[in-house]
């Protein structure tokens, strides 16, 4: 069986406001632009996914809504506060437990990057996977039968992006 894992760090995110907690930022205009871009792009691709998993901070949700118009109206959004500056293994521990086969993880780095560089055979020949930066988008597949199932050096990149190369 094939999983498919949509690994997206949330779009630029805003400083305007210093009294914000950190968990409730919102997105910047480069980030309110840069989302949609990528929900467009993984829907001409026939990456939909069926269920996404935001780390629930502002950032993420906001993120997934400026996607959604983009996406069936079957997708589920689930909040995961263990997303939340999660390192790899806790990002690896919350997919383990999903259960739908296209599941979309919407997190924060460094634990995004990490976790991406971790989980596939080989990353893509791309100068910026490594670093994961804002909205950055990885498509991975994995021969398994549960997510349970999935271990580091996997997963197989089928795509990547990052925003400045759809403007």
């Amino acid at each position: 069986m094939t999983l498919t894992l949509i690994l997206t760090r949330h779009a630029k995110s805003s400083w305007d406001d210093p009294t914000l907690d950190d968990f409730d930022r919102s997105l910047a205009r480069r980030g309110r632009k840069s989302a949609p871009l990528i929900g467009r792009w993984l829907a001409e691709r026939g990456f939909a996914p069926e269920v996404v998993v935001a780390s629930g901070a502002r950032r993420t949700v906001e993120t997934w809504e400026c996607m959604a118009s983009a996406m069936p109206e079957t997708t589920v959004l689930e909040r995961n506060t263990a997303l939340f500056h999660a390192g790899a293994s806790t990002i690896l521990g919350v997919l383990h437990e999903q259960a739908a086969a296209r599941i979309m993880l919407i997190g924060h780095n460094p634990g995004f990057a990490d976790f991406a560089n971790r989980i596939v055979v080989q990353p893509p020949k791309h100068d910026r996977f490594h670093d994961y930066p804002t909205a950055a988008t990885a498509v991975i597949e994995f021969q398994a039968d549960s997510w349970a199932q999935v271990h580091w050096g996997s997963g197989k990149v089928q795509d990547f992006v990052v925003p400045r190369e759809l403007m």
